[in-house]
C-alpha cells in the first residue's frame, strides 16, 4: 500500500466541548500522522465554498450555519489507505449506528452534531486539503 493523505475537521461542536485533543490523539493512535494543522473560525463564504457540493440539498443552509458557529480545527492526515481508514475510525454519520470505539460513537450527540468531518474519496481529499492549505506542498 502507498501512503495517502486525507482531510479532517474537528467541527464546532467538538471544539466547543474541548474534544480536539482527544480526537487528534485517537487519530494518531489509529496510525495517522498529522502533516498540517490549523484552527480557524470559518466565514460564511468559506463554509459555503467548502460545502458547495451540497448546495442543492435541504440541509445545506443548516450545515453552513453550524460550521460557522464556532472555531474548527482542520488537519491534513497521512497513512496507508488514509481516506478509507479515516472513514472507518470516524464511524457512521448517525452516532446511534456507529460502531463501538469510533469517534462518532464516543463523542457525537446527533447526526448533525457529529464532531468530525472526513474526506470521502482520494480526489475529494486533494481538493479539500488544497482548500484549507493552498500554499503548502501537501499534494
Amino acid at each position: 500500500m502507498s501512503k495517502e493523505r486525507t482531510l479532517t475537521i474537528v467541527k464546532p461542536d467538538g471544539v466547543a466541548a474541548n474534544l480536539t485533543g482527544a480526537v487528534l490523539a485517537h487519530l494518531e493512535k489509529a496510525g495517522f500522522k498529522i502533516v498540517a494543522l490549523r484552527r480557524l473560525h470559518l466565514s460564511r463564504a468559506q463554509a459555503e465554498g467548502f460545502y458547495a457540493v451540497h448546495r442543492e440539498r435541504g440541509f445545506y443552509q443548516d450545515l453552513v450555519r453550524f460550521m460557522t458557529e464556532g472555531p474548527v480545527v482542520v488537519a491534513a492526515l497521512e497513512r496507508d489507505n488514509a481516506v478509507a481508514e479515516l472513514r472507518r475510525v470516524m464511524g457512521a454519520t448517525d452516532p446511534a449506528k456507529a460502531d463501538a470505539g469510533t469517534l462518532r460513537k464516543l463523542y457525537a450527540t446527533s447526526i448533525e452534531r457529529n464532531v468530525i468531518h472526513g474526506s470521502d474519496a482520494v480526489e475529494t481529499a486533494r481538493q479539500e486539503i488544497a482548500y484549507f492549505f493552498p500554499q503548502s506542498d501537501l499534494l
